[in-house]
């Protein structure tokens, strides 16, 4: 993988962490040996550059950022709460016991768009066919890239697969839901991942999934049904090592990207992915011309970039 592919997957994953904590992230631009971008909350903005060194690991500098509370709270993500390894968790192997299902998600730190999750089966047969598609993390493939392979795999699993669409207007009403009974968007995840499991295990027989870990184990176990409960599920720091994790991701990504493109064709503009300055510049030309209750219907409004939109 390029020097700078590897950047990338740490930028997406850092910018999902940040987005999630009311943060808005920019695009990323290159750099030398890596890539930049930039983090802003009200009136605090920073850099942050991802380079690899000489060894060939991967490494996030945050010697641009300046010595204020957003800046050390930055930094305590980083240290506490995101793995910085660039170690694959040995239970994340290929030669974990096959089938299995990987589940993944889309558009959770994008403005614009539904949140995606989607759940695949692999076994040897399959697991062969995806190793000579060159399926990796979504987050290191092209928008153009996912395109293409997402067909390949779904004519490889067939009808082994399940996608779960929350449209932004229904995550609005659900979120709003979670909101009233002290719960968060996890409790969302957890939903989202936990059907698409449950809806492909009435499809095959399995004992074992792989999710990525976005929160406390025993939150998506306690949203599993009763086919689910019978799984060993493995959650783990980036579980999208793992080839069915990535074909999942790749799925959920591709549907993200269609009906983003097609929710901007709906209201003759294209929306960007992400939660930067565009996202805000685009949501209030859509205010603009269709009044502010369009908000509802195509963006996550929990997300920040709703106060900046409306001050």
């Amino acid at each position: 993988m390029s020097e700078i592919a590897k950047a990338i997957i740490k930028y997406e994953d850092i910018r999902q962490l940040i987005s999630n904590n009311e943060f808005i992230v920019s695009d990323y631009k290159e750099i030398n040996y890596g890539l930049q971008f930039s983090i802003q909350r009200s009136d605090w903005s920073g850099i942050i550059r991802i380079y690899q060194n000489k060894q060939g690991k991967v490494k996030v500098d945050f010697s641009q950022l300046d010595e204020s509370e957003d800046s050390r709270l930055i930094k305590s993500f980083s240290e506490e709460k995101f793995p910085f390894s660039n170690e694959v968790n040995s239970t994340l192997s290929h030669e974990l016991t096959l089938p299995i299902i990987g589940s993944d998600e889309s558009g959770k730190g994008d403005y614009f768009g539904p949140l995606v999750s989607a759940s695949l089966y692999i076994d040897e047969k399959i697991v062969s066919q995806l190793t000579k598609l060159k399926v990796r993390d979504s987050k290191a493939i092209s928008d153009k890239r996912i395109q293409e392979i997402a067909k390949d795999i779904r004519i490889i699993c067939q009808d082994k697969f399940v996608i779960v669409e929350i449209s932004a207007e229904r995550y609005n009403q659900i979120y709003t839901k979670l909101e009233n009974e002290k719960k968060s968007l996890n409790d969302l995840l957890a939903w989202a991942h936990a059907k698409a499991i449950e809806e492909l295990l009435s499809k095959v027989e399995c004992q074992t999934a792989i999710i990525d870990q976005f929160a406390d184990e025993k939150l998506l176990l306690e949203k599993l049904q009763e086919q689910g409960k019978k799984l060993t599920v493995i959650q783990a720091h980036r579980a999208e090592s793992h080839i069915a994790v990535a074909a999942a991701s790749i799925l959920a990504r591709e549907r993200f990207l269609n009906k983003l493109d097609n929710l901007g064709k709906q209201y003759h503009t294209k929306l960007p992915k992400g939660s930067s300055k565009a996202a805000v510049t685009v949501a209030r030309q859509l205010i603009e011309e269709n009044g502010k209750e369009i908000l509802e219907k195509v963006a996550k409004l929990h997300f920040k970039t709703t106060n900046e939109v409306l001050s």
